[in-house]
């Protein structure tokens, strides 16, 4: 790769504002990264991490907004980070539905994390009145799975 090129690489990645740049061209690999001010990568992060603002008025639903009503029961919040699944496996039948009786130690769902299964089960015995996420849905610690009544 010429000098040429690679100075317009080095130009485009502070530019960009990107902080890191690899380029395969055949057998050449190239890889440009530059160092961010402490200031500029705590600025960085808060762009792509930045958390939802706070507000103490009732939100106006608009089409694009589902609306959330408030609904009475135990909620099972999930313990780790990780992928919701509904069943153990794509052809398998749910583990529970909207409606189901469960009991304590009933298994609820399944939480994929870093490549392990993680069985989730019910602390709480009732009725499923609400399944709170999708099949196959990022989820994060805390977040509410289930509403049991």
């Amino acid at each position: 790769m010429d000098l040429r090129k690679l100075k317009k690489l080095i130009d485009l990645v502070e530019e960009s504002g990107i902080s890191e740049l690899e380029l395969t061209e055949g057998e050449e690999k190239v890889r440009i990264s530059r160092a961010l001010m402490p200031s500029q990568a705590m600025f960085n992060q808060a762009l792509t991490h930045s958390p939802q603002p706070v507000s103490h008025a009732t939100p106006v639903p608009t089409a694009a907004t589902p609306v959330v009503a408030e609904v009475e029961g135990h909620i099972v919040k999930s313990p780790m980070v990780g992928t919701f699944y509904r069943s153990s496996s794509p052809d398998a039948k749910a583990f529970v539905d909207v409606g189901s009786k469960v009991a304590i130690g009933d298994t609820l769902c399944i939480i994929e994390a870093m490549k392990l299964l993680n069985e989730i089960e019910c602390d709480f015995a009732g009725v499923i009145k609400t399944i709170l996420v999708e099949n196959g849905q990022p989820i994060e610690y805390g977040e509410p799975l289930f509403v049991i009544g």
